[in-house]
């Protein structure tokens, strides 16, 4: 009778209760049953209808949360309140996020009479810093220099500042997840400047905001130099820049050289500015896939001088947007040289170009590119000079294309030597969510307002780069779903490849950016045409997978050996589209192989921490 009450008194708690009940801890060498690790095992035993083993690779990334935390941040999930409690949200769960030291003690130095001097220092948080500042300057060196993920941001710096100079010099540089955040930065400045020399070099993810740029500034002359060269993947947005501004210099000189695949915004640049000069050298040089975006440029500025010289020049294809530029501008000159000569052809739109000018407002371009769209453009004061030929242009292969990431699949032979790419995942290590939690977040762009409470405004751009990827329309022959949870990830392979299926990933990373030779070639299903989905990785807070499935193309796994002593170093899986005809033909593979779409397959390799989900063999 007792053992019955007891029981009933169990099933009488809540969920939360039930956990205090039976610890968070092994019992007898078993899986505690209410941690989600658990969880997911239970999922996967009722949706995966074979007996292979589970692939360790792919549980590790379960939540790690335990049994009393999981319940603790479900109920804060439920009643909407992680964001009060995010710091342990993100700490327990695994997450990436971002947190920034307070720096108010720090604020205290900018009011002083004395410069400040901010060497090997890194990730802090200024509000209301430099202030007010008579004269003298600031700078900042070695700053955040070689970190994983350095985090800065610049709140209401140098406002009301007079004659007053800022330095960043060597700025996170070699970072790989670099987030910096400049708001309402040099607003109503007179006088001095403010200088970006080597910031953000060669960094892996750059994601850079300037908003309320020097706005009302007079004569404060700012100057980018050797900007975010050579990195990789990542945004940069000027929004509000230079607002009202009179007579502000500002150069860009040296501005992402050498990224690949950057993005830089430009909103709300230089409205209503008088005697503005902005001179833009060596914009986005030798980019690879450049997206530049122009966005309501010098509106309505007076008198103001705006130079591209040498813009967009050897870089390859990329998007570039000037919307709105030079409208109602008043006794300004505009000139673009050399702009877009690129070797292989991008996509340029210029919209309301010079539409409304007044005055003697001169607008010239020299050394065109042809391949380029003017839209409602002025038709007087424009002069166009020396266009170029597209067809003229070198269309050999892209310096671009990393050596060995596309291959044909004729290379899958025993004894052939290739160079294998850098497959390693430079992402930061993150988990999965519990779908319980994961289901309470919102993911849509329509919601950014709420995760950025969330999550942070600092974590905005990120947040914004993958929704926008996620929402995008499936290619043509495409099925495709982005994934926070390993349940998630399972139900998308179970409806389209069915229950009876298994993942792959490669091994490991042995072999990298070497001479690699290979061994023994096994093609899953026989090597015959096959359906599979594949799994690349997201920069998200939590681990978000991009999936997607594509027809027609063949699986492989392939003993990875050591070229000198022929010894097995790694276990590769290889994926062949073999239709490619709905490929841009500006795709990478495409340069690197000489070829375009429809007429060749293109294979690669399966990244660190990517997979490929296919039916069982």
């Amino acid at each position: 009778m007792k053992t019955s009450l007891f029981f009933l008194y169990l099933l009488s708690l809540s969920y939360f209760n039930v956990l205090l009940v039976f610890g968070t801890g092994r019992s007898e060498g078993k899986e505690n049953p209410f941690t989600a690790k658990a969880s997911l095992i239970r999922y996967w035993n009722n949706h995966i209808s074979n007996n292979l083993p589970k692939p360790p690779f792919l549980i590790s990334k379960a939540s790690p949360l335990n049994a009393i935390d999981l319940a603790k941040l479900t109920q804060l999930a439920n009643h909407n309140s992680l964001s009060s409690h995010i710091e342990s949200f993100c700490s327990l769960a695994n997450l990436f996020c971002s947190f920034q030291e307070d720096s108010s003690k720090l604020d205290a130095v900018g009011k002083g009479k004395g410069d400040a001097n901010f060497a090997v220092y890194s990730s802090k948080n200024f509000k209301g810093y430099g202030s007010l500042r008579r004269g003298g300057i600031d700078s900042f060196k070695n700053y955040s220099d070689g970190l994983n993920t350095p985090n800065e941001s610049f709140k209401k710096y140098s406002r009301g500042s007079n004659a007053h100079s800022e330095d960043f010099t060597s700025y996170a540089k070699d970072a790989n997840v670099a987030i910096d955040n400049f708001t309402n930065y040099g607003s109503s400045t007179t006088g001095g400047s403010g200088g970006f020399n080597n910031y953000q070099e060669r960094v892996n993810v750059p994601n850079l905001r300037f908003t309320s740029y020097d706005s009302d500034g007079n004569k404060h002359k700012l100057s980018f130099s050797s900007y975010s060269s050579e990195t990789n993947s990542g945004s940069e947005a000027f929004t509000n820049y230079g607002k009202k501004g009179k007579a502000v210099p500002a150069e860009f000189t040296s501005y992402s050289s050498n990224a690949n695949t950057i993005g830089s915004s430009f909103a709300g640049y230089g409205v209503l500015g008088n005697s503005a000069n902005d001179s833009f050298k060596a914009y986005g040089d030798s980019g690879n896939n450049p997206r530049n975006n122009f966005k309501i440029y010098g509106l309505a500025s007076k008198l103001g001088i705006d130079s591209f010289t040498s813009y967009r020049d050897s870089a390859n294809v990329g998007a570039d947007s000037f919307q709105s530029y030079a409208r109602d501008a008043n006794s300004g000159k505009v000139n673009f040289v050399n702009y877009g000569k690129t070797f292989n052809v991008g996509n340029s739109t210029f919209k309301e170009y010079g539409k409304g000018s007044t005055g003697s407002t001169t607008i010239g371009f020299k050394m065109y590119d042809l391949a380029r769209s003017f839209l409602d453009y002025a038709k007087k004061g424009v002069t166009f000079a020396g266009y170029t030929n597209s067809s003229s242009k070198e269309t050999s292969v892209n310096k671009w294309v990393e050596p060995g990431k596309f291959f044909r699949e004729s290379v899958l032979k025993q004894g052939n030597v290739m160079v294998m790419p850098d497959i390693r995942d430079k992402m930061p290590r993150r988990s999965f969510l519990p779908r319980g939690i994961l289901s309470k977040l919102p993911f849509s762009t329509s919601h950014l307002s709420e995760l950025r409470n969330i999550f942070g405004a600092s974590m905005e751009g990120m947040l914004e780069n993958a929704l926008t990827e996620c929402e995008r329309p499936a290619s043509r022959g495409e099925t495709k779903r982005c994934v926070g949870s390993v349940e998630d990830m399972i139900d998308f392979a179970t409806l389209v490849l069915g229950h009876s299926v298994t993942v792959r990933t490669t091994e490991n990373v042995k072999g990298s950016k070497q001479e690699i030779m290979i061994g023994e070639v096994k093609g899953i299903n026989g090597g015959e045409v096959t359906k599979s989905v594949s799994c690349h990785q997201s920069l998200y807070p939590y681990l978000l997978y991009y999936c997607h499935s594509v027809p027609k193309v063949r699986v492989y796994e392939a003993e990875i050996l050591d070229v000198t002593s022929k010894s097995k170093i790694n276990h590769g899986v290889a994926i062949c589209h073999l239709d490619t005809s709905a490929w841009s033909p500006t795709h990478g593979a495409f340069l690197a192989l000489g070829s375009s779409p429809g007429q060749i397959e293109v294979c690669h390799w399966i990244f660190e921490n990517d997979m490929t989900w296919t039916i069982v063999d």
